[in-house]
């Protein structure tokens, strides 16, 4: 069983309405030994009144003034107040479970250094939950129960930002919260660029709540393009082998992102795609052409960047026998 010092780290923006409720959750957590380092990014309702409240009752909680603006920002600051071995986040307006810190930190020492605990994931509104967010719920859990989250990468973030706890000295190797990106998604590439394993932990240990002004609903950085730079970025940096052909799937929205980005970083491929209208037309002064299975070897790279799940299903059936290294990048 873990005793060491634990720090959650916690960037706050306005987040009177639910402040309170994550707060005593984290005060009801079974282990004992944490430390709570709150960063108030700016809040103009009552959140600093709420946290100086608290902090004043217990000691473990340390409030600090964003002297920057955002998230990373945010996290930065707390990360360089915090004193502990372990290191884990939460979010503002979300829940812990009680045994939330116990089991992520007794799941990381019974493996030690080079590993990072995920704990499965709920989501909860007091609107209706979309179903998108029960499909993502339901994908994240699984990858998370199987330890495979780096297989689905590409795809979308595939550890959840409030639910993992690694070692201080691992986090730095990573690079810490630095870089442009959104910082959950960016930290999954860093964390899997330097082996850090994934230790899944079957119980939901944490408690997402979705409404309407969410910061990943409504921060710069989580935008859709930040994520397709982020993917291209890591996929160049990572995963591309410059040996082989690459080939961009689709030229819809998505696709055609990629191909600028793939182009402004003088990365070679070729784009292919299904529509008619498209076929042997110029885009980017690249020419898009005609799906053709046969012609593409069977060592080369393929980003797929159709979303519509139907014609996702249709695509893996024409590359289920073949050897292509396909990155789902949607």
């Amino acid at each position: 069983m873990s005793t060491s010092l634990v720090s959650i780290l916690m960037p706050v923006k306005n987040a009177e309405p639910y402040l309170v409720e994550c707060l005593d959750s984290i005060l009801n957590q079974d282990y004992t030994n944490w430390e709570l380092i709150v960063v108030n990014d700016h809040s103009s309702d009552d959140s600093m009144h709420i946290l100086n409240r608290y902090a004043e009752v217990d000691q473990r909680i340390k409030v600090f003034s964003n002297n920057g603006n955002g998230i990373v920002a945010a996290l930065k600051l707390a990360f360089h107040n915090s004193k502990g071995a372990l290191i884990t986040r939460m979010d503002a307006d979300d829940k812990m479970s009680p045994q939330k810190i116990q089991l992520l930190a007794d799941h990381l020492k019974s493996k030690g250094r080079g590993h990072v605990a995920v704990g499965c994931v709920k989501y909860f509104s007091e609107d209706v939950l979309g179903d998108g967010y029960k499909k993502y719920e339901a994908w994240l859990n699984d990858l998370t129960k199987s330890e495979s989250n780096y297989t689905e990468i590409y795809k979308e973030c595939v550890i959840p930002s409030p639910c993992w706890m690694t070692y201080r000295d691992d986090l730095i190797d990573a690079g810490g919260f630095d870089g442009p990106y959104p910082e959950d998604y960016d930290l999954c590439f860093r964390f899997r660029n330097h082996g850090l394993k994934v230790i899944g932990v079957n119980e939901i240990l944490h408690y997402w709540r979705d409404y309407e002004n969410r910061t990943s609903r409504t921060d710069d950085h989580y935008a859709d393009n930040s994520f397709l730079d982020l993917k291209v970025h890591h996929f160049i940096q990572s995963d591309h082998d410059g040996n082989n052909k690459l080939i961009l799937w689709g030229a819809g929205k998505k696709g055609k992102r990629i191909a600028k980005l793939l182009i402004e970083n003088r990365v070679d491929f070729l784009w292919i795609c299904d529509n008619p209208n498209k076929i042997g037309k110029e885009i980017y002064d690249v020419v898009l052409e005609e799906i053709d299975i046969s012609k593409i070897n069977n060592d080369s790279q393929v980003i797929i960047s159709v979303a519509q799940r139907g014609e996702q299903e249709k695509i893996k059936k024409q590359l289920e026998n073949s050897d292509f290294n396909v990155f789902y990048f949607c």
